[in-house]
Order: C-alpha cells, then sequence, then structure tokens
C-alpha cells in the first residue's frame, strides 16, 4: 500500500535508562510551534479543512481513471498526493510529539486519538491510489516514467509499493482495513503506551517510574540492582495477563491479515517495508546466532570475572565495573563531546546538529508522564526532526545523544528528497546514529588518560553493541517463534514466557542465573507492539555501520563526501546502490562476519588487558 509516512516515531530503549534528580545544568524541552503554535489554533483548522476539500476532490479527479494518465498529469498526481501527505504528517507529528511529552495527560491523549480518527477518515478516500498504481502494466509505467525524468524520480517509492501488488486484496477490502486500523492495531497500542506510562515499581517503600526502575540496573550498589530488578518483575508478573491478551490479539489480528495477503511468512511485510530481500536478513541472524558464543557468552563471562563471581544474576548484566567512574557528565559537557566528535569527521554534520541544541528540538529532562527512552522523529520535511531523550548523565545519556543526532543530521540532511523519498528504510535507517556512536566512542577512548579508563570504555562499547546486535536478533528470534506458535493457537502467559527463556538462555549462555519473574521481562519491548519485527533493523544498522567504519578507517579516498552523499539519498536508493561505494556488499554472508569482528576484536582487546 502506498501509505503515509508513520507519524509516530520509534522509541529506542537503551539497557538501562533514566531516573532523576541531578543537577545537570538546564535540560531543554521542545518548542513545537514550528510544526503548530497549539492543539487549537486556526492552522490546524485550516490544514484540516484544506485536506477534507483535496483528498475528496483528489479522488473525483483520479479514482477509475489512474492508469489512463499520460507522464505529465501523473506526476501532478504524485505531486499532489505528496502535499497530502506533508499535511497529515505535520498534523500527526504535532499531535504524536505533544503527546509523548506527556503520555498522562489526558488532553493531549484525546487530541493525539482524535487526530488519529480525523487523519484516518481524510486519508480514506486516497486508498484507491495505491490499489490503482498496482494494476498499471509493468510496460506501460516503464514508458510514463522514460517520458518524465520528474515522474522517474518517483520510481524507487514506486517500486517499494507495488512490491505489494502480489498481496493486495479488494478495493473494498483495502479501504475497510484502512478505516479499521484506528480501532484495531492503533487501539492496542494506546492501551499498551498508557498501561506501561502509568505503571509504577515499588523500591523500597518509594513508589518510582518504569524508567527510573530501569535504571537501577545498572546501579553501582549491586543491592540496589537487585531490588530495582525485583520491582521490575514483581509488576511485569502482574500485568502479565494484560500483555499477554494485548501481544496474542495483535499476533492474530496480523495472522489474519497476512493469511488473506497471502504473505508467505509473519515477517515478509517487514522486509518488503524495508526494501530488503528475505535472505539478507536470514543471513545476518544466522550470523549472530552463530556468534554467540564468541561475543556475549565469552563477553559475560569476563565481566563475572571482573565482578568476582561465579555466575551473573540477569541484574548484573549491565553492572558497571567495580572501578566505574560515577562521575555524572553535564548537559553542556554532553554537548561540546558530542559536536566535537561530529566536527572530527566532518565539520557539515557538526553545523548540521548544533541547531538542535540552540532551538529547542530536543527534550531531555525527565518528566512524569513522559515517553521513556530515546527517538529521533523527521516530522515532515518542511520543518526538522525532533529529538526525545531521557537524560541523566551517565556515559551511556551521552552515546544516546550522539545516537538520537545521528538519526536527526540523517533525516535533515534526506529532507531534500520530499516527503515520498526522504524516508529511509529501517534497515539503513540506523546508518548514520550508530555511526555517530561510534565517532563519540572513539574520541572518548582516544582521550582516555590511562588503561582503566580505557577499559571501562571498551567494555561499555562492548556491551552497547551487544545490546544492539545479539539482544536485537534474540528479540527478532523471540517474535519469530512466537507468531509462529500463535498461529497454531492462543498462548497463555507461561508459554510467551516460555518462549523468552529459550532465546534468553540460547542468546545470553551458561553465564546467567535468571531470577523468578525473568520470564516476564518480554512484556515492556515497546517494538514487539508497534512494529512486529523492527527490531533486526537495529543488528542491520550495527553491522553496516561496523563495515563501513572499517573502511573509513583503511582511508578510502572522498569518504566524507561518499557517507554524506549515502545519507542525503534517503530513502531514494536501495541498500545495495548505497553501499556500493564503500566496495560493500550486504547480501554477502561474509559482509556481516566482518561487523561481528569488530565486537569480537574489542573483547580480544579486554581478555589481553586481564592477561597483562
Amino acid at each position: 500500500m502506498f501509505s503515509l509516512k508513520n507519524p509516530m516515531p520509534e522509541i529506542r530503549h537503551s539497557a538501562a535508562e533514566a531516573s532523576g534528580g541531578a543537577d545537570l545544568g538546564e535540560l531543554p524541552s521542545w518548542n513545537l510551534s514550528d510544526l503548530y503554535a497549539a492543539p487549537d489554533c486556526a492552522e490546524i483548522k485550516r490544514d484540516l479543512d484544506w485536506l477534507k476539500d483535496e483528498t475528496a476532490s483528489f479522488a473525483a479527479d483520479y479514482e477509475g481513471k489512474l492508469a489512463g494518465q499520460s507522464a505529465a498529469d501523473m506526476l501532478r498526481v504524485i505531486e499532489r498526493y505528496e502535499a497530502m501527505n506533508s499535511i497529515m504528517g505535520r498534523i500527526m507529528s504535532y499531535a504524536g510529539l505533544s503527546y509523548y511529552q506527556n503520555t498522562s495527560d489526558t488532553e493531549r491523549a484525546k487530541f493525539m486519538s482524535d487526530m488519529q480518527g480525523a487523519i484516518t477518515d481524510l486519508s480514506n478516500p486516497l486508498v484507491f491510489f495505491s490499489l490503482e498504481m498496482n494494476r498499471i502494466d509493468d510496460a506501460v509505467l516503464a514508458s510514463l516514467m522514460a517520458e518524465s525524468a520528474g515522474l522517474a524520480r518517483y520510481k524507487p517509492v514506486i517500486d517499494r509499493m507495488r512490491a505489494m501488488k502480489p498481496y493486495q486484496l479488494s478495493d473494498e477490502l483495502e479501504k475497510f482495513l484502512h478505516d479499521n486500523s484506528v480501532v484495531g492495531a492503533a487501539a492496542w497500542n494506546r492501551l499498551f503506551d498508557e498501561t506501561m506510562a502509568g505503571l509504577t515499581f515499588n523500591v523500597d517503600g518509594v513508589e518510582t517510574s518504569l524508567e527510573a526502575t530501569l535504571n537501577l540496573l545498572s546501579d553501582t550498589d549491586r543491592a540496589r540492582r537487585e531490588v530495582g530488578a525485583k520491582a521490575l518483575a514483581e509488576v511485569f508478573s502482574k500485568n502479565l495477563p494484560l500483555f499477554a491478551r494485548i501481544t496474542n490479539t495483535l499476533a492474530k489480528e496480523k495472522e489474519i491479515e497476512d493469511r488473506w495477503r497471502g504473505l508467505e511468512t509473519p515477517q515478509m511485510s517487514r522486509h518488503l517495508a524495508n526494501h530488503v530481500e528475505p535472505e539478507v536478513v536470514q543471513a545476518l541472524r544466522d550470523a549472530v546466532v552463530a556468534a554467540y558464543p564468541k561475543l556475549s557468552h565469552r563477553y559475560y563471562a569476563l565481566k563475572a570475572k571482573w565482578l568476582g563471581l561465579e555466575k551473573l544474576e540477569m541484574w548484573d548484566r549491565n553492572a558497571p565495573l567495580p572501578d566505574e567512574d560515577d562521575t555524572l557528565i553535564s548537559w553542556d559537557k554532553a554537548r561540546d563531546t558530542v559536536l566535537e566528535a561530529y566536527a572530527s569527521f566532518d565539520d557539515r554534520l557538526s553545523l548540521i546538529i548544533a541547531p538542535f541544541f540552540d532551538s529547542d528540538w530536543i527534550d531531555a529532562e525527565v518528566k512524569p508522564g513522559k515517553a521513556p527512552g530515546a527517538f529521533a522523529h523527521p516530522t515532515v520535511t518542511d520543518v526538522h526532526p525532533y529529538i526525545l531523550i531521557n537524560y541523566l548523565g551517565k556515559q551511556r545519556d551521552v552515546m544516546t545523544l550522539a545516537h538520537e543526532l545521528g538519526h536527526g543530521a540523517h533525516q535533515f540532511l534526506a529532507a531534500d528528497q520530499g516527503e515520498l523519498l526522504a524516508d529511509t528504510p529501517l534497515t539503513l535507517a540506523e546508518t548514520a546514529s550508530v555511526f555517530g556512536e561510534m565517532l563519540t566512542f572513539r574520541k572518548l577512548i582516544a582521550e582516555a588518560p590511562d588503561q582503566a579508563t580505557r577499559k571501562r570504555l571498551l567494555a561499555g562499547k562492548v556491551e552497547d553493541m551487544i545490546n544492539t546486535v545479539v539482544r536485537q536478533i534474540a528479540f527478532y528470534d523471540f517474535e519469530c517463534r512466537l507468531h509462529a506458535a500463535r498461529a497454531e493457537g492462543e498462548l497463555t502467559p507461561e508459554q510467551i514466557n516460555e518462549i523468552w527463556m529459550q532465546v534468553q538462555h540460547e542468546s545470553l549462555g551458561e553465564g546467567f542465573n535468571f531470577m523468578e519473574g525473568y520470564d516476564s521481562f518480554w512484556t515492556y519491548i515497546p517494538h514487539f507492539i508497534h512494529s512486529p519485527f523492527y527490531v533486526y533493523a537495529y543488528a542491520f544498522g550495527d553491522g553496516l555501520v561496523n563495515a563501513l567504519y572499517a573502511v573509513y578507517e583503511d582511508g578510502l579516498e572522498g569518504f566524507q563526501d561518499k557517507y554524506i552523499e549515502m545519507l542525503k539519498a534517503g530513502g531514494s536508493k536501495h541498500h545495495s546502490e548505497l553501499l556500493a561505494p564503500f566496495g560493500l556488499d550486504a547480501s554477502d554472508p561474509s559482509f556481516w562476519d566482518k561487523g561481528l569482528s569488530m565486537i569480537s576484536g574489542m573483547i580480544d582487546e579486554l581478555e589481553a588487558m586481564e592477561e597483562a
């Protein structure tokens, strides 16, 4: 389906996130006025009124007539569609970002729900577009594009839309699914978000938020980590029936739609959306799973030794090293570190990310009701991205800031492609973010004053990479097994827990004890709910960046220019075209081994430090 850009951002959860209370300097909050001044402002009503007229006019002009358009007329059709897409994206970006600032605010929740309903209704007349476009003969479309360079520019997005051609339903069913979405998956997503935002956890008699409790898992005090882990397990287990109901319902809904469409696997729709071949994803998955012993199994055995433990408990997974520097990093210092890291690679990137700090495009303070985790949302191409993080002054927070600013720079550079071509498939969407993290890490390690600091930085980077690659592929396996099992019938909470624990044992190895209640920790991962099978994109991005960075370190001539051109391309090129200038090919199984070898090499260095 030719669909609206996803108006809701993907939330990135680190292994341990914000708590609160430290004096970190003045933390920025969003100013959303570049989108709209207020929920009741005249501009929103104006735009909704324009959409009502334009969508009806668009359908009247073209429904049933698309196949007969000339090249010049077809270009005008797509340009009109793009303009509508932009206004819809602006409205939903404003509603979504406002909601994520405080998900417990009933007025914000109502406004977002009202806008979702309004946009769903207003876009209903547009459903015909993808259906009719997919019925046009390939030769006819090729002929039209040969006549018009302007039309040919949109070929990548038309190709992605037409990838769904074999799985297209009747016009009536497609319209029904479109209208029903607001009370289907979207409603279950909202229930999940609001339930999660409202959870509180009893930590030594104090009620704390999800973010604050997750943050305890990286506390220097092992007793505090245990308290936090058990508080999480208690609440997740208590709410297990609700989360199992949400998961069962969404998985069944997906199975029904996939079956009607004739999609071969539950993952197929994600692969099509990502414009990536299933065998490429399978090669990535297989390479990572095969590397579990030399990555996560080996690293956690080393970590147990550092902590003086025979086996790690799950609350030790993200524990700081015994000599961890717990000095908090001020917001100003974090800003300077990231800006300097980006500038050391190319001044053009540092100039792009500087306005995020100066123009209130970042929301950094931890606040009641604020969405957990972090994300960068591109909004629309004639505004700018917005970044949300929960900043508490830890080194991991600085890396998260570098990550999200990479997204922001990518989205900013791709904006010139226009609304339909700027969006990057998820497999490439993590490229600039992970590369930005790597730049920041390399700056920090180059400035390390001693071996102990270097060890801490290396260990922290290895943990982040394991969380990005091993953990996310384990998540992907969990989803694959869960959806396969759900196709056989409804799953009890205990059955879902069992699937979770299978992949945890496989990915983490024999070096862990798993506490009672850890089997419920699948419940808080939002990607399982919002974006099934999204998670492999993180591992894809990490592996891709590791390979890219190796090319950069090898001194490829013109690397910076090639890299920035890749970001500017947005979604206008296939991953094979984008990687070709660097001599890389993601379809080659050895490609993934290169990235994994970088992680393994860092573990080699850590082991060598032990032997020195």
